[in-house]
Protein backbone atom coordinates (compact mmCIF):
# COMPACT_ATOMS: atom_id res chain seq x y z
CA UNK A 1 0.00 0.00 0.00
CA UNK A 2 3.02 1.92 0.73
CA UNK A 3 4.56 1.75 -2.73
CA UNK A 4 1.39 2.46 -4.37
CA UNK A 5 0.99 5.72 -2.41
CA UNK A 6 4.71 6.44 -3.32
CA UNK A 7 4.51 6.19 -6.93
CA UNK A 8 0.71 7.17 -7.71
CA UNK A 9 0.78 11.11 -7.46
CA UNK A 10 3.78 10.89 -9.75
CA UNK A 11 1.89 8.84 -11.81
CA UNK A 12 -1.14 11.07 -12.19
CA UNK A 13 1.14 14.14 -12.75
CA UNK A 14 2.51 12.60 -16.23
CA UNK A 15 -0.62 10.95 -16.99
CA UNK A 16 -1.86 13.46 -19.59
CA UNK A 17 1.13 13.86 -21.15
CA UNK A 18 1.54 10.16 -21.78
CA UNK A 19 -1.97 10.09 -23.28
CA UNK A 20 -1.59 13.30 -25.50
CA UNK A 21 2.16 11.74 -26.48
CA UNK A 22 0.27 7.93 -27.01
CA UNK A 23 -2.57 9.78 -29.06
CA UNK A 24 -0.48 12.63 -31.31
CA UNK A 25 2.36 10.99 -31.98
CA UNK A 26 2.50 7.32 -31.76
CA UNK A 27 -1.27 7.04 -32.66
CA UNK A 28 -0.99 9.23 -35.93
CA UNK A 29 2.07 7.43 -36.22
CA UNK A 30 0.07 4.02 -36.56
CA UNK A 31 -2.51 5.94 -38.78
CA UNK A 32 0.46 7.11 -40.95
CA UNK A 33 1.65 3.61 -41.86
CA UNK A 34 -1.52 2.19 -41.96
CA UNK A 35 -2.71 4.19 -44.63
CA UNK A 36 0.88 4.29 -46.56
CA UNK A 37 -0.49 0.65 -47.16
CA UNK A 38 -4.06 1.03 -48.52
CA UNK A 39 -5.04 0.42 -51.91
CA UNK A 40 -6.76 3.46 -53.88
CA UNK A 41 -8.23 4.15 -57.16
CA UNK A 42 -8.83 6.82 -59.54
CA UNK A 43 -12.75 7.80 -58.43
CA UNK A 44 -13.73 8.84 -62.48
CA UNK A 45 -11.76 6.09 -63.85
CA UNK A 46 -11.56 3.62 -61.47
CA UNK A 47 -8.14 3.21 -62.47
CA UNK A 48 -5.33 2.00 -59.93
CA UNK A 49 -3.33 4.83 -58.44
CA UNK A 50 -1.70 2.72 -55.44
CA UNK A 51 -1.69 -0.76 -55.62
CA UNK A 52 -1.46 -1.19 -51.74
CA UNK A 53 1.20 -2.97 -49.56
CA UNK A 54 4.67 -2.30 -50.18
CA UNK A 55 4.37 -1.49 -53.74
CA UNK A 56 3.50 1.76 -52.67
CA UNK A 57 7.08 2.30 -51.62
CA UNK A 58 8.33 0.83 -54.51
CA UNK A 59 6.07 2.60 -56.69
CA UNK A 60 6.86 6.65 -54.69
CA UNK A 61 10.58 5.21 -54.70
CA UNK A 62 10.73 4.48 -58.24
CA UNK A 63 9.19 7.75 -59.16
CA UNK A 64 11.70 10.08 -61.20
CA UNK A 65 10.08 13.22 -58.97
CA UNK A 66 10.27 11.61 -55.57
CA UNK A 67 14.48 11.05 -56.71
CA UNK A 68 15.13 14.64 -57.73
CA UNK A 69 13.40 15.35 -54.95
CA UNK A 70 15.34 13.34 -52.54
CA UNK A 71 18.85 14.80 -54.36
CA UNK A 72 17.35 18.03 -53.38
CA UNK A 73 17.10 17.33 -50.37
CA UNK A 74 20.56 15.60 -49.54
CA UNK A 75 22.13 18.59 -51.44
CA UNK A 76 20.32 21.04 -49.06
CA UNK A 77 21.08 19.12 -45.87
CA UNK A 78 24.42 19.14 -46.65
CA UNK A 79 25.42 22.15 -47.85
CA UNK A 80 22.73 23.49 -45.34
CA UNK A 81 24.97 21.62 -42.36
CA UNK A 82 28.65 22.61 -43.13
CA UNK A 83 26.91 26.39 -43.77
CA UNK A 84 25.67 26.78 -40.89
CA UNK A 85 28.84 24.65 -38.49
CA UNK A 86 31.27 26.86 -39.83
CA UNK A 87 29.88 30.21 -39.63
CA UNK A 88 28.60 29.32 -35.96
CA UNK A 89 31.68 28.00 -35.32
CA UNK A 90 33.75 30.86 -36.46
CA UNK A 91 31.38 33.33 -34.64
CA UNK A 92 32.12 31.53 -31.57
CA UNK A 93 35.63 31.57 -31.94
CA UNK A 94 35.12 35.66 -32.54
CA UNK A 95 33.38 35.81 -29.59
CA UNK A 96 35.47 33.44 -27.35
CA UNK A 97 37.95 35.83 -27.75
CA UNK A 98 36.62 38.98 -26.06
CA UNK A 99 35.87 41.53 -29.00
CA UNK A 100 34.12 44.50 -27.87
CA UNK A 101 30.52 44.88 -27.61
CA UNK A 102 30.08 40.95 -27.54
CA UNK A 103 26.42 41.25 -26.11
CA UNK A 104 25.54 43.44 -28.94
CA UNK A 105 26.99 41.07 -31.74
CA UNK A 106 25.36 38.01 -29.48
CA UNK A 107 22.19 39.65 -30.07
CA UNK A 108 23.07 40.31 -33.94
CA UNK A 109 23.65 36.64 -34.38
CA UNK A 110 20.74 35.09 -32.77
CA UNK A 111 17.92 38.02 -34.14
CA UNK A 112 17.60 35.60 -36.94
CA UNK A 113 16.22 32.87 -35.00
CA UNK A 114 13.29 34.73 -33.92
CA UNK A 115 12.24 35.52 -37.24
CA UNK A 116 9.51 33.26 -38.80
CA UNK A 117 10.70 30.85 -41.41
CA UNK A 118 7.36 32.04 -43.29
CA UNK A 119 8.82 36.14 -43.14
CA UNK A 120 12.68 35.05 -43.52
CA UNK A 121 11.01 33.53 -47.12
CA UNK A 122 9.61 36.87 -48.14
CA UNK A 123 12.49 38.42 -47.98
CA UNK A 124 14.46 36.01 -49.28
CA UNK A 125 12.23 35.25 -51.94
CA UNK A 126 13.14 39.11 -52.96
CA UNK A 127 16.78 38.57 -52.23
CA UNK A 128 17.18 35.71 -54.23
CA UNK A 129 14.82 36.33 -57.48
CA UNK A 130 16.67 34.80 -60.38
CA UNK A 131 15.64 38.00 -62.94
CA UNK A 132 18.83 39.29 -64.42
CA UNK A 133 20.38 41.84 -66.00
CA UNK A 134 19.92 45.71 -66.56
CA UNK A 135 16.22 46.79 -65.47
CA UNK A 136 15.30 43.43 -64.86
CA UNK A 137 16.99 42.18 -62.17
CA UNK A 138 16.26 42.74 -58.04
CA UNK A 139 17.44 41.96 -55.27
CA UNK A 140 21.39 40.45 -54.89
CA UNK A 141 21.28 40.40 -58.82
CA UNK A 142 20.47 43.86 -58.90
CA UNK A 143 23.62 44.66 -55.70
CA UNK A 144 25.82 42.87 -58.13
CA UNK A 145 24.70 44.84 -61.25
CA UNK A 146 25.41 47.92 -59.35
CA UNK A 147 28.81 46.57 -57.69
CA UNK A 148 29.68 46.13 -61.26
CA UNK A 149 29.91 42.44 -60.90
CA UNK A 150 27.40 41.02 -63.29
CA UNK A 151 29.21 38.03 -63.63
CA UNK A 152 28.32 37.13 -60.08
CA UNK A 153 24.46 36.84 -60.78
CA UNK A 154 22.97 33.48 -60.77
CA UNK A 155 19.68 32.02 -61.30
CA UNK A 156 20.46 30.40 -57.22
CA UNK A 157 17.63 28.00 -56.24
CA UNK A 158 15.79 27.78 -59.99
CA UNK A 159 19.04 26.98 -62.26
CA UNK A 160 19.45 24.64 -64.65
CA UNK A 161 22.25 22.58 -62.43
CA UNK A 162 20.68 19.81 -60.57
CA UNK A 163 22.98 21.15 -57.31
CA UNK A 164 21.29 24.46 -57.68
CA UNK A 165 19.61 23.67 -54.63
CA UNK A 166 22.47 25.17 -52.54
CA UNK A 167 21.21 28.21 -52.87
CA UNK A 168 18.17 27.19 -51.10
CA UNK A 169 20.54 26.59 -47.64
CA UNK A 170 21.21 29.96 -47.95
CA UNK A 171 18.43 31.10 -46.29
CA UNK A 172 18.39 28.40 -43.55
CA UNK A 173 22.16 29.35 -42.73
CA UNK A 174 21.52 33.01 -42.11
CA UNK A 175 18.66 31.74 -39.69
CA UNK A 176 20.37 29.37 -37.75
CA UNK A 177 24.06 30.10 -37.50
CA UNK A 178 23.29 32.18 -34.10
CA UNK A 179 22.15 28.92 -32.83
CA UNK A 180 24.88 26.84 -33.82
CA UNK A 181 26.86 29.94 -32.15
CA UNK A 182 25.20 29.98 -29.25
CA UNK A 183 25.98 25.96 -28.14
CA UNK A 184 29.17 26.64 -29.62
CA UNK A 185 30.62 29.17 -27.06
CA UNK A 186 28.81 27.84 -24.28
CA UNK A 187 31.19 25.34 -24.58
CA UNK A 188 33.70 27.59 -24.80
CA UNK A 189 32.69 29.11 -21.73
CA UNK A 190 32.73 26.03 -19.73
CA UNK A 191 36.29 24.69 -20.45
CA UNK A 192 38.15 26.35 -17.87
CA UNK A 193 41.08 28.34 -18.38
CA UNK A 194 43.71 26.34 -16.27
CA UNK A 195 43.74 24.03 -19.34
CA UNK A 196 44.59 26.83 -21.88
CA UNK A 197 47.55 27.82 -19.69
CA UNK A 198 48.89 24.92 -18.98
CA UNK A 199 48.99 24.61 -22.79
CA UNK A 200 50.70 27.93 -23.48
CA UNK A 201 53.56 27.14 -20.37
CA UNK A 202 53.75 23.77 -22.89
CA UNK A 203 55.20 26.39 -25.90
CA UNK A 204 51.17 25.62 -27.69
CA UNK A 205 50.91 28.05 -30.17
CA UNK A 206 47.07 29.59 -30.43
CA UNK A 207 45.79 27.22 -33.07
CA UNK A 208 47.03 23.94 -30.95
CA UNK A 209 45.34 25.15 -28.40
CA UNK A 210 42.08 25.39 -30.08
CA UNK A 211 43.13 21.93 -32.36
CA UNK A 212 44.18 20.04 -29.62
CA UNK A 213 42.62 21.12 -26.19
CA UNK A 214 39.41 23.00 -26.75
CA UNK A 215 37.77 21.37 -30.53
CA UNK A 216 37.93 17.88 -28.68
CA UNK A 217 36.06 19.05 -26.03
CA UNK A 218 33.12 20.57 -28.19
CA UNK A 219 32.69 17.32 -30.01
CA UNK A 220 29.72 16.05 -28.19
CA UNK A 221 28.35 19.59 -28.68
CA UNK A 222 29.22 19.44 -32.56
CA UNK A 223 27.51 16.25 -32.32
CA UNK A 224 24.26 17.29 -31.13
CA UNK A 225 24.36 20.48 -33.31
CA UNK A 226 24.29 17.88 -36.24
CA UNK A 227 21.36 16.13 -35.09
CA UNK A 228 19.46 18.43 -34.78
CA UNK A 229 20.43 20.23 -38.14
CA UNK A 230 20.07 17.71 -40.35
CA UNK A 231 16.55 16.62 -38.86
CA UNK A 232 15.67 20.14 -38.91
CA UNK A 233 16.70 20.36 -42.86
CA UNK A 234 14.61 17.15 -43.68
CA UNK A 235 11.25 18.17 -42.66
CA UNK A 236 12.17 21.46 -44.16
CA UNK A 237 9.10 23.06 -45.51
CA UNK A 238 7.92 26.53 -44.86
CA UNK A 239 11.41 28.16 -46.21
CA UNK A 240 11.08 26.15 -49.56
CA UNK A 241 6.84 26.95 -50.10
CA UNK A 242 7.21 30.71 -49.59
CA UNK A 243 10.41 31.18 -51.61
CA UNK A 244 9.81 28.84 -54.59
CA UNK A 245 6.14 27.78 -53.74
CA UNK A 246 4.70 24.34 -53.44
CA UNK A 247 4.84 23.36 -56.96
CA UNK A 248 8.11 24.07 -58.17
CA UNK A 249 9.74 20.86 -59.49
CA UNK A 250 13.21 22.74 -59.56
CA UNK A 251 12.95 23.37 -55.73
CA UNK A 252 11.33 20.05 -54.80
CA UNK A 253 12.00 18.58 -51.77
CA UNK A 254 9.89 15.39 -49.65
CA UNK A 255 8.25 17.93 -47.52
CA UNK A 256 6.92 19.92 -50.83
CA UNK A 257 5.78 17.39 -52.59
CA UNK A 258 3.32 15.88 -49.89
CA UNK A 259 1.63 18.95 -50.00
CA UNK A 260 1.51 18.56 -53.50
CA UNK A 261 0.49 14.36 -53.17
CA UNK A 262 -1.97 15.16 -50.26
CA UNK A 263 -3.77 18.80 -51.59
CA UNK A 264 -2.90 18.90 -55.19
CA UNK A 265 -3.39 15.97 -56.55
CA UNK A 266 -6.04 14.38 -53.15
CA UNK A 267 -3.64 11.28 -52.73
CA UNK A 268 -3.37 10.93 -49.25
CA UNK A 269 -1.89 7.21 -49.26
CA UNK A 270 1.56 8.59 -52.03
CA UNK A 271 1.57 11.37 -49.06
CA UNK A 272 1.43 8.61 -46.38
CA UNK A 273 4.55 7.19 -47.94
CA UNK A 274 6.09 10.40 -48.31
CA UNK A 275 5.76 11.02 -44.35
CA UNK A 276 6.93 7.27 -43.88
CA UNK A 277 10.16 7.72 -45.58
CA UNK A 278 10.94 10.88 -44.37
CA UNK A 279 10.00 9.14 -40.82
CA UNK A 280 12.60 6.42 -41.23
CA UNK A 281 15.16 8.83 -42.58
CA UNK A 282 15.18 11.13 -39.63
CA UNK A 283 14.67 8.05 -37.42
CA UNK A 284 17.92 6.62 -38.93
CA UNK A 285 20.04 9.69 -37.81
CA UNK A 286 18.56 10.10 -34.83
CA UNK A 287 18.07 7.02 -33.11
CA UNK A 288 21.42 6.19 -32.68
CA UNK A 289 22.73 9.28 -31.17
CA UNK A 290 19.74 9.15 -28.88
CA UNK A 291 20.68 5.78 -27.76
CA UNK A 292 24.45 6.06 -27.73
CA UNK A 293 23.30 9.21 -25.55
CA UNK A 294 21.14 6.87 -23.04
CA UNK A 295 24.40 4.36 -22.73
CA UNK A 296 27.00 7.31 -22.10
CA UNK A 297 24.23 8.30 -19.31
CA UNK A 298 24.29 4.98 -18.17
CA UNK A 299 28.13 4.38 -17.28
CA UNK A 300 28.34 7.52 -15.57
Amino acid sequence: MRRTKSWLPGFLLVLPSIVLVGVFVYWLIFKNVFTSLQRSTNFVTDKVVNPGGYKNYTQLLGSGDYQHALLNLLVLTVVFMVGTMVMGLVWAVLLEKGVGAEGFFRSVYLFPMAVSMIAAGVVWRWLLSPAQGEGQAIGLNQLFIKLHLDGLQSSWWSGSSKFSMWAMAIPAIWQLSGYVMALFLAGFRGISDDQREAARIDGASEWKIYRHVLFPQLSPIALSALIILGHMSMKMFDLIYVIAGPNSYKAAVPTTMMWTQLFAQSDPQAAAVNATILLVIVAIVVVPYLVSQSRSEGSR
